[in-house]
């Protein structure tokens, strides 16, 4: 049986010491608690630990959860289909994964609409992997200059997904790049852009991006167990 709890308690150390080793303090570290596939009943043990910050991949999956789970905040960290985002825009605090000028376009226009301004990472392949989604690095620039200022979007920072190896060492240069990329993008100074997070790093690999550089990352299987032991979805 998984201890939601125990979990959590040995990630936060571990977060502390990583930060620390990188010359930060843990509390300028945010842990979104990746709740893809993980039963209601389950995110609630992990909320009442004290957890704020949850993350869905799928659409669907996070709406059919949040009117159940009170009091936090929902990112999404998945693909985001230009079609669903009229379903999700106004319903996060954070969307990780703009990879693309159309993708941008879309959310602007619907928080333009409503007079809002919504929180956006920009998803960026550093690896150039096939298998996942993200912009390659030399197109991320470009498409800032395009789209800071819109009145529609605040961007917020970057996010990638490493490649998955058996030594996170390996993957330590992937953090490092976007980090420098993070500093590239931060040394524009353009309306609209802030660069305050830099997302990377999950539980086969959080610790080598916080010492990279990482500020948030993105935790699941540390704190809920296996994915391979999730059971479907339940709400209550």
């Amino acid at each position: 049986m998984v201890n939601v709890s125990e979990n959590i308690t040995r990630v936060l150390e571990r977060i502390a010491a990583a930060a620390r080793r990188s010359g930060r303090r843990p509390e300028d570290i945010t842990l979104v608690a990746v709740t893809k596939t993980v039963p209601v009943e389950r995110i609630r043990e992990a909320v009442a630990c004290g957890l704020k910050d949850l993350g869905e991949n799928r659409v669907q999956e996070l709406l059919s959860k949040q009117p159940h789970i009170e009091g936090v905040n929902w990112h999404l960290i998945g693909h985001l289909q230009r079609n669903k985002v009229r379903q999700v825009w106004d319903r996060v605090c954070l969307i990780h994964s703009v990879d693309s000028l159309e993708l941008a376009r879309e959310i602007n226009k619907r928080a333009t609409a409503a007079g809002r301004r919504v929180d956006i990472l920009l998803e960026v392949n550093i690896a150039g992997e096939e298998s996942k989604f993200g912009l390659v690095p030399d197109a991320v620039i470009p498409l800032v200059r395009e789209i800071a200022g819109w009145p529609g979007l605040h961007i917020c920072g970057l996010m990638t997904v490493a490649p998955l190896v058996a030594d996170p060492e390996e993957v330590r240069p992937v953090f490092l790049r976007l980090a420098a990329l993070r500093r590239e993008v931060e040394a524009l100074r353009l309306p609209g852009v802030d660069m305050a997070y830099l997302s990377m790093g999950m539980t086969n690999d959080f610790e080598v991006a916080i010492e990279a550089g990482a500020n948030m990352v993105r935790i699941g299987s540390a704190i809920f167990g296996s994915r391979d032991y999730q059971t479907k979805v339940e709400v209550h």
